[in-house]
């Protein structure tokens, strides 16, 4: 349930027209009274004898009474209240209740509080009411409206719960503004899916991702095709912008343009600066050190890279400072625009998906030092002169690998919010987690699928060998992992890691530690990333000859070489006779 407070007015009758109407694209059906002051106020939609003008006098009334100079110079006071649209919905009477709840909690007319101001509620649609109130009580004194939007707010979030909506999170004043419905209803005129508020918003967030100067994020926005306007001091110094499509035009045909704070808190010009103000731009060294790398193996080369900022900077969110952790949100946010931006066609609407929930949970009011979140802005800088993917071989291979590594960032982005009581972007977080979840098994399906192949057709003596390492490195995740079908995958890739000359019961070891498990779906995937990525192996395997996981170096080497407790050498004896 969300209400919204909208502009004071001038005009009872003007609203009141509007309320009654047809609306301004024929919307607005069987408008009606559900509930008012006195509960016998005239209802112009139902009652043929009862006109607006008869409505908006009784409303008037108290303040045509005072004297003028008492008077409110806006004194129209104006509410909606709008359902979620999964929402059953209501009927009149349950609607006539939250009107006279949310009156009382605004401070417009509460029972218990004696007299108060006239009001009236509307309904001329399924999912929500307008309430119009005149700001003069029946005692001719003014209503006491501070904090009238939070105190609605709650009473929203008690209605959600008492009559079984969908319970929204409380919010923070963090979050972009939402389109209007004048703007809604423009988008659905002109067949666009989102409204040009949020197409500019996502154009400007992917604009930023890993750019280093004013002059490169605006020549990325005009490349897009946007239309900008820049506002400078007297001394020529830029202090601000503004976008514009350009085929979003008002009605003297000139295009709308929105600042970039109105598009998002931290979209103004002074918050895009702090992004790139702790990257190395005056340091010649660094900046040739991190020049992106382009040209063939470019897209592979970027998500690699991405994998190991990402791995990284899960420990910062999970045990770092708090401004250091929302920094490394704030610039996986990045990382998501960039891998959305380059992502291959079977990836690339849920990797959207993913990054547009996330956008929600890259800021707080954790205000986020800059400068530590280097590796991750490198790496959406990676990954956008990278170019695209093609979805396939290595860059498909660690397109799955970079996507895995950033569900769990992701997931700890989540909790790390959660920890906070940041509800909304804990929730937001948790749904780019689930977008991401889905991505990755688009990805992750060809490579891993040539890694069970060849996980199948190891030999049977090879086979139980890694059985018996899984269980001596993880005794506690063997039983699991040797269920799982992706175990296979995982066996010719520690095969593979033995022969590249790695101690494979450490490898394993070092890359169960780490980090968690517990939100993962397939530990043997998550496993056969990790290994990949910290042993350097190709991503994609299909390439490797065959007798590069069906043979060994050396047959005892990193298993017999250890000494084992009895408990474990008898639970690796079970595991390796389950593979017989």
């Amino acid at each position: 349930m969300i209400p919204r407070i909208q502009k004071r007015g001038q005009r009872t009758i003007g609203l009141l027209s509007y309320l009654y109407g047809p609306g301004k694209f024929e919307e607005h059906t069987d408008p009606h009274l559900v509930a008012s002051w006195d509960g016998n106020a005239p209802d112009p939609g139902r009652d043929p004898s009862a006109t607006l003008k008869q409505l908006q006098q009784l409303l008037d009334q108290p303040v045509e009474n005072v004297e003028q100079a008492d008077r409110p110079k806006k004194h129209v006071w104006h509410l909606s209240v709008r359902n979620a649209e999964e929402d059953r919905i209501l009927s009149d009477k349950e609607w006539g209740e939250v009107a006279r709840r949310m009156v009382a909690a605004a401070g417009i007319d509460d029972p218990e509080e004696g007299a108060g101001c006239r009001w009236a509620a509307v309904r001329h649609a399924d999912d929500h009411i307008h309430i119009i109130a005149t700001l003069v009580r029946e005692d001719g004194f003014k209503p006491d409206l501070d904090h009238d939007a939070v105190r609605v707010q709650a009473q929203a979030r008690a209605l959600e719960a008492e009559l079984g909506l969908r319970r929204l999170n409380k919010g923070d004043g963090t979050g972009a503004k939402r389109p209007t419905s004048a703007e809604r209803h423009k988008a659905e005129r002109q067949g666009r899916e989102r409204t040009a508020r949020e197409e500019l918003r996502e154009a400007v967030r992917r604009a930023v991702t890993g750019a280093r100067s004013d002059e490169e994020f605006f020549d990325r926005l005009a490349a897009a095709g946007v239309l900008i306007r820049k506002r400078a001091a007297p001394s020529g110094d830029l202090l601000g912008y503004k976008v514009a499509l350009s085929d979003d035009l008002n009605k003297d045909g000139e295009p709308v343009f929105y600042p970039g704070a109105r598009l998002a808190p931290d979209l103004s010009l002074p918050r895009i600066r702090e992004r790139w103000s702790g990257d190395a731009q005056d340091n010649p060294a660094a900046r040739q050190q991190q020049a992106p790398r382009t040209g063939p193996g470019a897209p592979a080369s970027a998500r690699r890279s991405t994998a190991s900022a990402a791995w990284q900077a899960v420990l910062v969110v999970e045990h770092g400072d708090d401004a250091v952790a929302a920094a490394h949100i704030a610039a996986a946010g990045e990382v998501l625009d960039a891998l959305a931006k380059t992502s291959a066609a079977h990836t690339r609407r849920e990797l959207r998906d993913a990054a547009t929930a996330f956008e929600r949970a890259s800021r707080s009011h954790v205000r986020a030092v800059r400068g530590h979140d280097r590796a991750l802005r490198q790496a959406a800088r990676d990954l956008v002169h990278g170019g695209p993917a093609l979805g396939r071989g290595e860059d498909g291979a660690t397109t799955a690998m970079a996507i895995d590594m950033l569900f769990f960032l992701i997931t700890a982005a989540a909790h790390w919010h959660a920890r906070k009581g940041h509800a909304q972007q804990a929730e937001a977080a948790a749904r780019a987690a689930e977008h991401l979840r889905t991505a990755y098994q688009a990805a992750a399906a060809q490579p891993l699928s040539v890694l069970y192949q060849r996980g199948r057709r190891m030999s049977r003596p090879m086979l139980q060998r890694q059985t018996v390492l899984l269980c001596e490195a993880l005794p506690h995740l063997a039983e699991q992992i040797l269920a799982e079908p992706g175990w296979y995958a995982l066996a010719a890739t520690i095969a593979e890691a033995e022969a590249a000359g790695h101690d494979p019961a450490a490898l394993l070891s070092d890359v169960a530690e780490r980090r968690e498990l517990d939100t993962a779906d397939s530990i043997s995937d998550v496993l056969v990333w990790r290994i990949r990525r910290t042993a350097d192996l190709p991503a994609d395997a299909s390439h490797l000859p065959e007798h590069s996981t069906t043979g060994s170096r050396s047959a005892t080497h990193g298993t017999t070489t250890r000494t084992s407790a009895p408990g474990r050498r008898r639970s690796a004896e079970e595991a390796s006779r389950k593979t017989r």
